[in-house]
Parts: structure tokens; sequence; C-alpha cells
């Protein structure tokens, strides 16, 4: 490669959970190694772009190709790992598709924790850890994140709410009313989170409840009824454009 590296634009970018560093030779797994030989028809000497979440994003090159591997030498770092703005988004677990879907557009947008929280109207008592970070992963391959949110084991509110840590403000979509959204946001540094109830909103208690965390912020999101799902794209787009990141 030349000092300032071949244009690596429209060559296939791949999450792989192996260590990165310069002149590293990785045998990647066997999906990846199948999506590069039999999908995108990589061949000896092609370049190839490789992250894991935590070393930033490596150019590599081929090196050998066999029936069930690929072995890629890194020649480059590419991108350096990103600095993530510290943002949880706690949401409750919806229905299969829509949660995918949230769990995709947390990492687009750069969520720094994904927390699936359990209330008394959630009607998904069960999630599928691995599908969701799959869905990550293909968020963050495509829109050039070098890092993953963390996934985190769904929690109940109240257990979420009696061990809240100390000096994160905690943003709610209050569907009764609350601070304007923009408003509210400008005035909510990081570290923040950001919670959203399930498809029949929170009960009163559970309102109550998280009104009486310190540092708690009930936002308005407009005079329409969103999805859930929606609403949490919403809210996690405008703080970021806000407060999180240029």
């Amino acid at each position: 490669m030349s000092e300032t590296g071949p244009d690596l634009s429209t060559t296939p970018r791949l999450y792989v959970d192996l260590p990165m560093a310069q002149g590293a030779v990785l045998t990647l797994p066997a999906p990846q190694s199948h999506y590069l030989a039999q999908v995108m028809r990589r061949q000896l000497g092609d370049v190839v772009r490789m992250f894991n979440g935590r070393d930033g994003e490596w150019a590599a090159r081929v090196t050998a190709l066999a029936k069930k591997a690929i072995s890629v030498s890194l020649e480059m770092q590419s991108q350096p790992q990103e600095t993530t703005a510290d943002l949880w988004l706690c949401a409750a677990p919806l229905k299969r598709g829509r949660i995918d879907w949230v769990a995709e557009k947390a990492c687009e947008l750069g969520v720094a924790r994904l927390v699936p929280v359990v209330t008394r109207r959630t009607i998904v008592d069960r999630l599928n850890h691995d599908r969701l970070f799959a869905h990550m992963v293909e968020a963050a391959e495509q829109c050039g994140r070098t890092a993953l949110p963390e996934l985190a084991e769904p929690v109940a509110l109240a257990a979420l709410l009696r061990d809240w840590p100390p000096g994160r403000t905690l943003i709610f979509a209050d569907e009764t009313g609350g601070a304007p959204m923009a408003h509210a946001m400008a005035n909510a540094s990081a570290p923040a989170a950001i919670l959203i109830g399930p498809e029949g909103g929170f009960t009163p208690e559970e309102r109550a409840a998280i009104r009486a965390v310190p540092g708690a912020m009930a936002i308005s999101m407009g005079p329409r009824i969103l999805r859930a799902d929606t609403a949490a794209a919403v809210a996690v787009g405008v703080w970021q454009a806000l407060v999180g990141e240029p």
C-alpha cells in the first residue's frame, strides 16, 4: 500500500472479534471467510477492512485462501478507534422485528450501551441476545462505526432505578407530558440515558418512580403518539445532534 493508502470506500468491511495490530496475520472465522470468498469473491492480494470494536479499523490484504478459512495481513490502521458519547438507550423490549430495528438504529446513532428494560406493560419476556448483537454488528459494518454498543442483559425497571448511577442524567419519554424535547436535550450533558417505555406506556406508578430518581428529566416528544421504536430513534438522534456528536 502507498503511504496514503488505497481508496477503501468500496472494499468489504467486516467485524472480526480478534486482536488487531500492525502486521498481525489473522485467520478469519468460518462465517467471515465464507462471506469474503463465496459472496464477495475476494482473491489473493485483495484488500478488505476489519474492525473488532476495540482497536479501530484496519486495512488488510488477503494472504491465504483455503476451503473454509481465509487469512489476512493487517497493513495499516484506516480509522482510529472512535470516542463514543456516553449515552445509554434503555428501552422496553418489543416484538421481534421492532426490537431488532431498535438495536440496529442504536448502533447507527452512536449509542454506547443498549439496556432492555422490563416494565409492567412489556409484552415480550424473552430476548435473543445473539440475534440483537448480530443486528448491531451489521449496522456497524454498514455505517462505519469502529465501536459497538454494549448490549446489557434485560433488567426490571425497579432494579434499574434502584441501582441508577449517580451523576447520569435520566431522560424519559413521558406520554403524559414533560419539557419540550429540544430544550431538555440541550441541557442534558453526558453521561446520560434515554428511557423509552413499552407500546402501552409506563404505568402511573412507574412514572412516579422514574421521576423520583435524582436528576430525572421528563420530556415530551410532541403532539403525535409515536411507536416505541420510533420514539427511541428520534430521542437518540436529537440528543446526539444537540449534545453528543458534531
